[in-house]
């Protein structure tokens, strides 16, 4: 007779994973915590500096991989693709308005073009998002935030920004 196996829940993350995690709280909003993730997105582009290339996406890059792997640290203690996940939309919503010319108006489109790419979650958003991990959760919004960026980059040549 086999011996029964007992496992162990998770245990909680640190205080530094769910912090970085949840982008700073974001993530235990009671409702759309993805809205008040991109929301400290977009507060921290207001910030004078930041939302200049040479700032962005070395902090992207960075957040991308650190995100991935809290994330998954979070995933593993509640449940798949957390709502308590928040970084994901950091990420997304700073790479929505990487490489474009500062303006709030920008900023304020691309907020909500980021919101509805990430709702939508088109190819391969969605393929991302039906896995688990650290990456899949981070990349599904990266793939929000490309979509948004081009059709930012679109409307910035055609002068609707201009």
């Amino acid at each position: 007779m086999a011996e029964p196996t007992t496992t162990l829940p998770p245990s909680r993350p640190s205080r530094l994973v769910l912090a970085i995690g949840s982008g700073l709280g974001t993530g235990y909003a009671p409702i759309a915590s993805g809205t008040f993730g991109s929301a400290l997105a977009v507060a921290w582009c207001l910030i004078p500096g930041v939302a200049q290339t040479s700032a962005l996406l070395p902090m992207i890059v960075v957040l991308l991989i650190l995100g991935a792997r809290v994330a998954g640290k979070m995933e593993d203690y509640y449940g798949p693709d957390p709502a308590e996940v928040t970084v994901d939309e950091v990420v997304g919503q700073w790479i929505t308005v990487l490489f474009l010319p500062f303006s709030l108006p920008l900023l304020v489109a691309g907020f909500f073009l980021f919101r509805i790419f990430d709702i939508i979650k088109p190819y391969p958003a969605r393929a991302f998002d039906r896995r688990r991990g650290g990456w899949p959760i981070m990349l599904d919004d990266v793939v929000a935030g490309i979509y948004a960026n081009l059709v930012l980059q679109a409307a910035v040549r055609i002068g609707v920004f201009g």
